[in-house]
């Protein structure tokens, strides 16, 4: 294990009454990397602002290029590409779905909603990725897909889990919002399962402020896709010119991101490499400085195993007991910083109560309760970063 890691994203809007207050550091702030602007005026001016025009293409065709995959097609949300990927693999009533226990509802929703019962899956402690290691005796005759979530940016181990989901001819959809341009062993994040789901909502390293996209290999799945996200119909092949008109041919869903948003978008995808640099650099620092500190309180740093290269989403700390972390939380906001929590236990959730089975997931519950993010996104300054480690350092439980 080498120690570089990863976190997650979430609240906190910024321009509040809190970003006005002098030496105030938010828990998040989406800037403009490049041409945003310049692109979005150029859409409109257009006159074309619905999907599948022109920077939607650009949106895609860099990401294919890029990653490396036949078919990426931008939808309105990760949420919007988990349901697509439920559809396609016709889900329905009575079949299971392994999810990990530590992940947003999102992952599980999409597949409850077509009919499916979620089986909760727990996390490594190390990681707080799927535990790979408990994966197989959750399988039943009834599992129709495996979600792993690349937590933080983090990959899962997939070379187990795939390995597991081959034997059983289980597709593998990977929840890959926290991980663009992430790798496994040398592979992209995003390119190891039977399709994934990313997301380019506010929080996320690259953004449209609400936006996700659905990357398949497969030829016919990425046909029946386009339908899905045209409400149903091969509105696809007729803007393409293969066909004189379109028509209803199967169920979906209006699930299309604007031109607007994927104009947006494709200014910041064009920087990626920049943004992924400068989120390296903040998360390294923060792990430098602050591991006498963390080794004093007994207080866990992110671990990155070896052979993964993190996508840099998120920088956290797990404190030693939940009173710590509340006291922290309390630390932290009184000096002007934001830093927040993050998911709760699905497996606690009021809606896993109404399951017919219950799920043990200690891992997931004992991290949740001590897990506190700090502030990590492109815009936030060597000066305002080195305001969040001073005060950090003070912090005594």
């Amino acid at each position: 294990m080498i120690d570089p890691t990863r976190t997650a994203p979430e609240t906190t809007a910024p321009g509040g009454a809190h970003d006005r207050i002098a030496g105030h550091v938010p828990f998040h702030r989406a800037c403009n990397l490049g041409r945003e602007t310049e692109y979005v005026l150029q859409a409109s001016a257009a006159g074309a602002i619905s999907g599948n025009h022109r920077f939607t293409k650009l949106c895609q065709g860099l990401l294919e290029d890029t990653l490396g995959v036949q078919h990426a097609l931008l939808t309105t949300s990760c949420t919007h590409a988990l349901e697509m990927a439920a559809m396609l693999l016709d889900i329905r009533p009575g079949d299971e779905v392994i999810v990990p226990s530590f992940t947003f509802v999102s992952t599980a929703n999409a597949f409850v909603l077509r009919g499916a019962t979620p089986v909760f899956c727990d996390v490594r402690p190390d990681t707080l990725n799927l535990d790979e290691d408990l994966l197989e005796d959750l399988v039943t005759q009834r599992t129709r897909a495996i979600v792993p979530v690349h937590y933080a940016g983090v990959a899962c181990e997939m070379d187990t889990i795939n390995a597991i989901a081959g034997r059983h001819g289980i597709p593998v959809v990977e929840d890959n919002a926290h991980g663009m341009f992430g790798r496994y062993k040398g592979r992209w994040l995003g390119t190891l399962g039977t399709m994934s789901t990313s997301s380019f909502h506010e929080t996320k390293n690259l953004t449209c402020g609400e936006g996700g996209a659905l990357l398949v290999n497969d030829e016919q799945m990425a046909a029946r896709a386009e339908i899905l996200r045209e409400k149903g119909t091969n509105r696809a092949r007729f803007l393409m010119g293969q066909v004189d008109k379109y028509s209803w041919v199967d169920i979906g869903s209006s699930y299309v991101l604007s031109d607007m948003l994927a104009a947006h978008l494709y200014g910041q995808l064009e920087q990626w490499q920049a943004t992924q640099v400068r989120r390296e650099r903040l998360w390294r620092t923060y792990h430098a400085q602050l591991a006498d500190w963390a080794r004093a309180t007994g207080t866990a740093q992110p671990v990155i195993p070896e052979g993964c290269e993190s996508a840099w989403h998120a920088y956290f700390l797990v404190l030693p007991t939940h009173e710590a972390r509340t006291a922290f939380l309390a630390h932290m906001k009184a000096a002007g910083i934001g830093c927040v929590f993050h998911y709760l236990p699905l497996n606690r959730s009021d809606f896993a109560q109404k399951l017919p089975r219950t799920f043990s997931c200690p891992v997931t519950e004992d991290r949740s309760a001590r897990l506190a993010r700090l502030p990590l996104y492109h815009a936030l300054d060597d000066a305002q970063q080195q305001r969040v480690i001073e005060t950090v350092l003070r912090f005594r439980a």
